[in-house]
């Protein structure tokens, strides 16, 4: 049994439709126009709808951020790497390639960065790494709903992939010795992080085209990863809107 839980995570899997629904359950003391839209659109899309107690949803999502709201569906699909360099949103492509992210929190974080800053996808590797999760879906406040999520089995041979589609791949590694923003990312890429305490797999390290890091000014090394994530691929997005507003403006000069 698949559960996903809390207001934002189920209201999306409803609009998303990515999912078989099999039930919807909210809790009897809420009634609040939140719950209400959810009821109503379950009822309008034919899926069935069960009055719990607080005390039921926690004992099946196990976490007391549920918001009275859980749905109990089919698991997660995830797509091939095809999908992703075809889902292409914009002028240049933008795949997040993640390492061995094992912190369901910061995988959902990283989601949630990742669909908000206009990536095309993420790829994350089948074993020894956390997976689209019910904690994952909440913490990326439903993102997980919508984006493309590719499982492979080895991530250097990922990127040799990538690379033969003519994507450039950018690893964020703290020995890199290029700066994160002296990279110009109008371009198709892929930004490579690796996982929470070591980074970046050696093989996964040495495929990379460039390798940047994140100037630090204080005390600590390095960012958490979800933090570092969303730190380049905003500088992706900035350096884009750059390029798409300059397009805009010459189009409209005389």
């Amino acid at each position: 049994m698949n559960v996903i839980f809390g207001i934002n995570p189920v209201s999306e899997a409803l609009k998303a439709r990515g999912r078989a629904l099999e039930w919807v359950g909210v809790t009897k003391e809420r009634h609040d126009l939140r719950q209400q839209r959810i009821v109503e659109e379950c009822r309008k899309q034919g899926v069935a709808v069960r009055f719990l107690t607080r005390q039921e949803i926690e004992r099946m999502t196990h976490d007391h951020g549920h918001q009275g709201v859980l749905a109990v569906t089919s698991s997660k699909h995830y797509n091939d790497l095809d999908d992703l360099l075809a889902a292409k949103k914009g002028k240049h492509s933008l795949i997040v390639v993640l390492d061995g992210i094992e912190d369901p929190h910061n995988l959902g974080a990283i989601l949630r960065t990742a669909d908000a800053a206009g990536a095309d996808g993420v790829v994350i590797p089948e074993r020894r790494a956390a997976g689209v999760t019910g904690t994952v879906a909440k913490v990326s406040a439903g993102a997980s709903e919508h984006l493309s999520i590719a499982k492979v089995t080895n991530i250097a041979r990922t990127l040799d992939e990538l690379k033969e589609k003519n994507l450039w791949t950018v690893g964020l590694d703290e020995r890199g010795t290029q700066s994160y923003d002296s990279v110009d990312y109008k371009m198709d890429c892929a930004i490579v992080l690796g996982a929470e305490g070591h980074g970046l797999h050696e093989q996964v390290r040495k495929r990379c085209d460039f390798l940047v890091s994140i100037p630090m000014l204080g005390n600590v090394p390095s960012l958490n990863v979800s933090v570092a994530a969303a730190v380049v691929m905003y500088e992706v997005a900035r350096q884009r809107r750059k390029e798409a507003l300059s397009s805009q403006q010459s189009a409209l000069s005389p």
